[in-house]
């Protein structure tokens, strides 16, 4: 089978549901930031080693990669019995985030992404999960349907990201890199 078809070459794709839209459409987008942000999570999990936490950290980050595709059948209109996020989801996260929590350093002021490679992936991760959030909501109040449970989870998962990349700096030995302020005099 041949990877292209030829069929999108007039800036158009075909949804689930089999209706024609352009590639600009805004499910289009949604589904495919989804794309973009598990590739992201990859490149984190790519760069964490294969030993100890950070092999149990990476296999709890490909469950959310493995969660995101479904996220993104769900709005490209494959999935129609039963949704991608269920409530369970949230707290999967949160359980996560806070366990993680518990090894890292009180934040006393911001930080900058980066530090270790696998935290600098995790950090671009949880960015481009903000802006799947912001481009949901923007959808949701130009009248797509929009589940409410599937704006919560993106918006738990860019808090898990954020303290993922500060487990990976951990783990990996580097110290998150304080925030300070270039036009200090």
């Amino acid at each position: 089978m041949k990877i292209y078809t030829r069929s999108g070459d007039d800036g158009r794709t075909r949804l689930a549901s089999g209706e024609a839209v352009n590639k600009h459409d805004l499910r289009v987008e949604l589904y495919g930031l989804v794309d973009e942000l598990n590739s992201a999570i990859g490149l984190g999990v790519s760069d964490l080693e294969a030993t100890g936490e950070s092999l149990q950290m990476g296999k709890a980050l490909q469950i959310e990669q493995s969660l995101l595709f479904e996220l993104g059948a769900e709005l490209a209109g494959y999935r129609k019995i039963e949704a991608a996020i269920l409530p369970e989801d949230i707290e999967r996260l949160e359980k996560q985030i806070d366990q993680w929590s518990e090894n890292l350093a009180d934040l006393r002021q911001f930080i900058l992404p980066g530090g270790t490679r696998a935290a600098a992936g995790l950090h671009l991760s949880r960015t481009i999960c903000r802006r799947l959030e912001r481009q949901l909501t923007r959808s949701k109040s130009e009248g797509l349907e929009i589940s409410a449970i599937i704006i919560i989870y993106i918006n738990r998962l860019s808090d898990y990201l954020f303290v993922a990349a500060r487990t990976a700096n951990r783990l990996g030995g580097q110290t998150d890199i304080p925030w300070q302020s270039a036009r200090k005099s």
